[in-house]
C-alpha cells in the first residue's frame, strides 16, 4: 500500500520542500493549513490533498485524523507563532494564541496521530515516524521572544516525553532544532551572503534530513536532532 504522509502547517518553504519529496519517493499526501490558497500549485504537482485546518483547534484536528482513508505512516507538525516584545509590554492574549498554535497544536497533532498510528497493524514493527520542528527556542529562551521560546520549549518537552513513551510501541518521534534561518521565496539570503554562500538554512537539505529520520532503523532512533548552517557559531 502507497505511504502516506500528513503535513501540518504548509507553507511555501521547508513544509514545501518536504511535500516535494515525499512525492517524489511515492507517498500520498495530505498538506493542511489555514489557507489553502496559498499552496495550490503545490498541491497539483505533488497531487496532494489539501485541508483548511487551524492546528490549535481540537474539533477540527481530531476530524482530520479521523477522516483519513487508513493511518498516516509520517506526520509533520510545522505551525508556529512569534510575538515579540518587552515581557512588561506583552498583550496576554497574544501570548495565548502564540502558546496555542506552537505548544498546544502540536500536542493536538501528536495525539491524534498516535492515535491512528497505535490502532494500526506494524509494519517490520514500526507503526510510524512523528516529526515536530523546532527551533532553538525550545533550548533556549531569548530576550524579548518569551513567548516563542514558552512555546518551543512545551514542543519539546512534548516531543520527548512521547518518544520515551511510544518508541518501544513503534512509533517514531523526533524533534527538530533547526538552529538558524531557513531560505524560502520570502526570505533573502543574509546581507553577507557574498562572503557566507549558504548562510541560511536550505529548506530541500532540511527535507533531506527528515526523511533520514523517517527512514531510521528502530535499532538507532534518534529522538533529536539540531540543524544549523556552517556560519553558525556553536
Amino acid at each position: 500500500m502507497t505511504p502516506l504522509a500528513v503535513i501540518v502547517g504548509v507553507g511555501s518553504g521547508l513544509s514545501a520542500a518536504l511535500a516535494r519529496l515525499l512525492a517524489s519517493e511515492g507517498y500520498d499526501l495530505v498538506l493542511a493549513a489555514r489557507d489553502t490558497a496559498k499552496f495550490t500549485a503545490l498541491t497539483e504537482e505533488t497531487g496532494a490533498q489539501a485541508v483548511a485546518l487551524d492546528g490549535s483547534d481540537p474539533a477540527a484536528v481530531a476530524a482530520l485524523f479521523k477522516g483519513l482513508e487508513r493511518a498516516p505512516d509520517v506526520v509533520v507538525y510545522n505551525p508556529s507563532a512569534r510575538v515579540r516584545g518587552p515581557i512588561a509590554e506583552l498583550d496576554p492574549e497574544a501570548v495565548r494564541r502564540a502558546v496555542e498554535i506552537t505548544g498546544f497544536g502540536a500536542f493536538l497533532t501528536g495525539q491524534a496521530a498516535a492515535k491512528r498510528m497505535l490502532a494500526s497493524a506494524p509494519k517490520h514493527g514500526v507503526r510510524g515516524t512523528i516529526l515536530f520542528t523546532g527551533a532553538s527556542a525550545g533550548v533556549k529562551g531569548f530576550a524579548q521572544s518569551a513567548p516563542f521560546a514558552m512555546g518551543k520549549f512545551a514542543q519539546r518537552g512534548l516531543a520527548e516525553s512521547m518518544a520515551r513513551e511510544l518508541h518501544p510501541k513503534g512509533i517514531h518521534v523526533a524533534w527538530i532544532n533547526i538552529d538558524g534561518g531557513i531560505r524560502n521565496p520570502d526570505r533573502p539570503e543574509r546581507v553577507d551572503a557574498a562572503d557566507n554562500p549558504d548562510s541560511m538554512l536550505d529548506p530541500d537539505a532540511i527535507a533531506r534530513a527528515y526523511l533520514g529520520l523517517i527512514r531510521q532503523e528502530r535499532t538507532a532512533w534518534s529522538n533529536e536532532l539540531t540543524l544549523r548552517p556552517w556560519v553558525e557559531r556553536f
